[in-house]
């Protein structure tokens, strides 16, 4: 009788899935091809299908058969594929089952057109025409945070969306802790006489050449295009829409080639991750990304531990002279090398550099916090962001666009999203060292331009468990040991180092 259930479990969930994945299609199609004026109406629909799902997600049959299922043989083993699933499912049905659904259509339908929004305020540097929708959006999703519940602070429930059990308080002390080590460092290298030519990156790539190359990287390192492919968007974005299709995006920057290339690298990353899920446990926990803070130590991994390295170079400047002559002819590997590691502080988070990243991502998490625990204005927003980048990096925004607009999340009700990215680094540096303890000196490997080892190590490691287990259980699985910051500073000195001529 217990798997009859579980099977109708399976069947309910890979339903959702269907219906949760044509809904990611019509979101990819929103911010890659369609018609402007078609906005209003594909807020609508959107709303529509996550309606349907969130009925789905919360049916009253389905926590009757999680009932059924706690206590069989079927959930003894709570790491097991059906335990997962069963422990996952239970866990989603008892948090969804709080949130009201006119809240989810509500914040669906603003964060649809949020992001339609915002695309029109950055454009034009407009803070006050977003500020509305924005004030509507967190509104909401404080509400939501009521709804679900929290023991500490209102951020917990929103964080808990993205990083599953994580807590405000612990992040905290994570960073804090990064952020004592870093800014040593990045001081250190302020003070360096040493300096890239940032020249170099800023002459003319071809656009076209440039979406020639980043494919042909993202290909080596492991993305299948037979089950995905590359667009362009406002704001870089993955996007799985099924076992065999996952959506990368990428901006193009003629005059500024680290834009698009190592965003490509990233968001491939995401992909490789999706890809490397079990097909045939699509829409089950054990064929689901496990959290956002191990979904970026993939694309982090992809984008800097390996798309920045020395060695990758070694093996993929050659091809990048012939595809961009006019730019590199006569330039040495050791300067471009040097230029893609420049360390500066900048206003840009997705373009920032690996030592001062992390800076922006803390900004974002204290705003955050501000906005929800502490009732912080939005318009006093814009001043509070340009306020914290003197503080933290000594630069101020210049303009709302490139300052308070840059990031689509807000836009698209993502609140509680950003810590991850900083969960991310951490991940990826403690899993890099890792597998190179495992499979042997992956620079050696990425020097001939052999990718496979690490990847193959990646999906036994970290993509085929999906959800079986908890994030802190999986580091320590795979590691030996807990998150810690010392491996990305680590990492982070051994390559600056020499670059600077650090002491």
């Amino acid at each position: 009788m217990s798997q009859a259930t579980f099977d109708k479990v399976c069947e309910h969930a890979r339903e959702t899935a269907m219906l949760r994945s044509v809904t990611e299609l019509l979101e990819w199609d929103e911010r890659t091809k369609m018609p402007p004026a078609a906005g209003e109406y594909r807020a609508e629909q959107i709303t529509y299908l996550s309606s349907k799902t969130h009925q789905r997600h919360t049916d009253p049959q389905l926590g009757a058969w999680l009932n059924e299922l706690a206590e069989t043989d079927l959930a003894a083993d709570p790491n097991s594929d059906a335990g997962a699933t069963i422990r996952q499912m239970r866990r989603e049905y008892d948090k969804l089952t709080k949130v009201p659904q006119r809240l989810v259509e509500e914040l669906t339908r603003l964060s649809v057109l949020g992001q339609q929004a915002w695309v029109e305020a950055r454009k034009n540097d407009d803070f006050a025409a977003f500020s509305p929708l924005l004030e509507k959006i967190v509104k909401l999703k404080r509400e939501q945070a009521d709804a679900v519940g929290y023991e500490e602070c209102c951020y917990d429930a929103l964080l808990d969306d993205y990083e599953p059990g994580e807590t405000t308080k612990n992040v905290t002390a994570v960073l804090e802790g990064l952020r004592k080590d870093l800014v040593p460092l990045v001081a250190a290298i302020a003070e360096s006489s040493k300096k890239p030519d940032m020249e170099i990156l800023k002459r003319t790539y071809p656009i076209p050449a440039q979406e020639e190359f980043g494919t042909q990287a993202a290909k080596a390192i492991g993305f299948e295009f037979n089950r995905g492919r590359l667009d362009v968007t406002h704001h870089p974005f993955c996007c799985g829409m099924g076992p065999n299709d996952t959506r990368l995006t990428t901006r193009y920057d003629e005059n500024f080639f680290p834009s698009s290339f190592f965003s490509i690298l990233h968001e491939a990353g995401h992909g490789i991750y999706d890809q490397g899920l079990r097909t045939e446990q699509f829409g089950l926990p054990p064929g689901m990304y496990l959290s956002l803070g191990i979904h970026e130590s993939q694309s982090r991994m992809w984008e800097n531990m390996v798309g920045r390295s020395e060695t990758f170079w070694q093996h993929f400047f050659s091809p990048a002279q012939a595809t961009f002559p006019d730019a590199l002819t006569g330039v040495s590997r050791d300067d471009f090398y040097f230029a893609i590691n420049d360390v500066r502080p900048s206003l840009i988070r997705v373009e920032a550099d690996e030592a001062t990243y992390n800076l922006h991502i803390i900004i974002r998490f204290e705003l955050e916090q501000a906005l929800i625990n502490d009732g912080l204005a939005i318009a006093d927003l814009p001043d509070a962001w340009n306020q914290k980048y003197r503080d933290y990096l000594g630069i101020e925004p210049p303009n709302d666009a490139d300052g308070v607009l840059q990031d689509v999340h807000w836009s698209a009700a993502l609140i509680g999203y950003f810590p991850t990215y900083a969960l991310g680094n951490l991940y990826s540096a403690q899993f890099f060292a890792q597998a190179g303890q495992d499979v042997g000196p992956l620079d050696e490997q990425f020097a001939r331009g052999q990718f496979t080892p690490l990847l193959d190590w990646l999906r036994e490691k970290i993509h085929s468990p999906g959800q079986r287990y908890p994030a802190n259980d999986l580091i320590a699985n795979v590691t030996g040991k807990p998150l810690s910051h010392q491996p990305l500073i680590g990492y982070l000195r051994a390559k600056y180092t020499p670059l600077y001529n650090l002491g």
